[in-house]
């Protein structure tokens, strides 16, 4: 494998892009909400980047991704069946994007809506 370009992944708190790819990454910023306690406590939310799957934490959750191409991202609640899902596909370009999710529980579909990134 080549040198990359950038040291994104040698950040502690940044889940790394995992699948195949050599050109340069950038920092995806995804806080992860919900306004009912009942599911905060129960349920984790579960992010797709690409395809692959991560269980994290409600809060604030950073992902290293291609910035050369674009990347598919969505957010489910899994339990009985899958819930509040939010999609979004990234194209190439800005160093470091953020996203707010948040459940809606009375249409039955999350959101993934872009905010300012934090400094």
């Amino acid at each position: 494998m080549g040198q990359r370009e950038d040291m994104t992944s040698e950040q502690p708190w940044l889940i790394p892009y995992v699948e195949y790819h050599q050109g340069p990454r950038r920092v995806l910023t995804l806080e992860l909400t919900t306004g009912n306690s009942t599911v905060a406590s129960k349920y984790r939310p579960i992010v797709s980047i690409d395809g692959r799957q991560y269980v994290v934490l409600w809060g604030p959750v950073h992902f290293e991704v291609p910035a050369d191409r674009n990347v598919h991202v969505s957010v489910h609640l899994e339990g009985d069946l899958v819930s509040q899902v939010a999609s979004v596909l990234l194209g190439p370009g800005e160093p470091h994007l953020a996203f707010r999710y948040e459940t809606h529980y009375t249409s039955g579909v999350g959101t993934l809506t872009p905010v300012p990134v934090p400094a």
